[in-house]
């Protein structure tokens, strides 16, 4: 049990940042590749404030979150607008990953930093297993930022129209939404979610300059085994990435552990190559 609460809690981060690339997927249908990164600065910032500052956690949730917010909304001005073509984004969000590890370990050092947890670092026993309190809150946020999210996306208007511009841009666009408002909008809130999400992966992970490549590479794995656009798919495949990742290291070694997610991967495209919870359009012709 111990191995599945801390294959669970790995799982839940790559949700997290799958839901992240997900918000900003639906409102434009463009990936941001510099998502994971955002969400190392998070860790930064977090770090920053807890122990250099020694703010109150409080505060340097909000701060984490306001910090990132402004670097998403700094990114979609420079990266995303000025660029008409799909194909043009993934190429410059991807220079924006880039300069944010460089920005990162100029600014922060190469060294891994521990971000202190609120919950406490003591491990106590839960259905048998070893537990961190950090692991468990990751695991709950994962679930109630999909529940959150598909709620909000079905019952407030702002929700109802990302999903008609998801659906059809130009006829959205027709019915008064103003499409590149709205996708900025979701651009810089999926940044406040990095941010706030940030403090807490730090806690589990250390914040440090190659967190930002290891979580883009994972949560871009776990929405292909989920879909592009399925937020109870990044859950679905959070949980079998994290666990496959923590069988492997533990059984196989932890060589193995790359190995046998993209296994998975492969095994779920040839069955479903649209991912688990997206069905394929057919087109007659």
């Amino acid at each position: 049990m111990t191995l599945i609460w801390g294959g669970l809690s790995l799982g839940a981060i790559y949700a997290i940042v799958a839901i992240g690339y997900n918000i900003v997927f639906i409102s434009s249908k463009t990936f941001n590749f510099a998502h994971a990164q955002l969400t190392m600065v998070g860790a930064f910032v977090a770090y920053t404030g807890l122990v250099t500052w020694d703010l109150p956690p409080v505060l340097v949730v909000v701060m984490a979150a306001l910090a990132v917010a402004v670097i998403a909304a700094v990114e979609e001005r420079i990266a995303i607008r000025p660029v008409g073509d799909m194909h043009n984004i993934l190429v410059t969000t991807l220079g924006a990953s880039i300069l944010l590890d460089g920005i990162a370990q100029l600014t922060w050092g190469t060294q891994p930093l521990t971000v202190p947890f609120f919950g406490g670092d003591e491990a106590f026993t839960l259905l048998g297993g070893r537990a961190y309190p950090v692991e468990l809150f990751l695991i709950a946020l994962a679930v109630l930022l999909v529940i959150a999210l598909g709620v909000y996306s079905r019952r407030s208007l702002t929700g109802l129209a990302l999903l008609g511009m998801a659906e059809d841009r130009e006829a959205a666009l027709l019915r008064g939404v103003n499409v590149r408002r709205m996708a900025f909008m979701a651009f810089v809130a999926a940044g406040a979610l990095a941010g706030f999400a940030g403090m807490f992966v730090g806690s589990k992970t250390f914040a440090v300059s190659t967190l930002g490549a290891a979580l883009a590479l994972k949560g871009f794995v776990v929405l292909a085994i989920g879909g592009f656009g399925s937020m109870p798919g990044t859950l679905v495949g959070g949980a079998m990435v994290g666990l496959a990742e923590a069988y492997a290291s533990r059984y196989l070694g932890g060589e193995y552990a790359n190995l046998a997610v993209f296994l998975i991967l492969i095994t779920i495209l040839m069955v479903r190559p649209a991912g688990l919870f997206v069905r394929t359009k057919e087109r007659v012709v």
